[in-house]
């Protein structure tokens, strides 16, 4: 592996994006200085189904595909992975929970 040299700015945005996660909700997970990496964990929304349903019911199930978006996307736990590769470029990588 070769040994690269990180710079102050890249560094500097690489805390910018983790500080604008974390004040999204984010909770950090694990952090690595070294290579430089972070993991953050966002747990997700709660729905409440009843009064989805009574939506569902007075739209007469035209709320069923924001429910469905609700339930299937909004809902779902969030783990993403911030680091800096070696060429100094940022990226954001989600993490599949098992």
């Amino acid at each position: 592996m070769k040994s690269h040299l990180i710079n102050q700015e890249k560094l500097n945005l690489f805390t910018k994006i983790i500080s604008k996660k974390i004040n999204n909700g984010f909770v950090v997970v694990e952090r690595n200085d070294k290579l430089p990496f972070t993991i953050l964990y966002k747990e997700g929304r709660k729905i409440n189904h009843g009064l989805n349903f009574f939506a569902f019911c007075a739209t007469l199930g035209m709320w069923s595909l924001p429910w469905l978006y609700l339930t299937r996307v909004v809902a779902k736990d969030k783990k993403v992975m911030i680091a800096i590769d070696e060429d100094g470029n940022i990226f954001e990588e989600n993490c599949y929970l098992g």
